[in-house]
């Protein structure tokens, strides 16, 4: 799915949504699943990682050009510090998605 498809199904589920044709967790369901596809076919240079591991870093998935910088983004996107006191963040691997 390329990126202006992802958003023309978003764009639907929210028109359904607000003509009350969706309710709240349909439409949550239906978005999710429209990002979860958008992610999974990622087409762009960069590659699609997911953290697995310790909350609340565990399932967060990320675009990134290397795994070094897909655990920072999958640290700042949870708000882990990245700071010099690895003692407290979580433990995760990365996989590619």
């Amino acid at each position: 799915m390329d990126r202006i498809s992802a958003i023309r199904n978003v764009e639907d589920a929210l028109r359904e949504f607000e003509d009350g044709e969706a309710d709240l967790a349909a439409t949550e369901r239906r978005v999710a699943a429209v990002l979860r596809t958008y992610a999974t076919e990622f087409d762009g240079d960069d590659d699609v990682f997911r953290a697995v591991g310790d909350d609340p870093v565990d399932g967060t998935v990320v675009v990134a050009p290397s795994e070094p910088a897909a655990r920072e983004r999958v640290l700042a996107a949870t708000g882990v510090d990245d700071g010099p006191g690895e003692a407290d963040r979580p433990a995760f691997d990365l996989e590619r998605f």
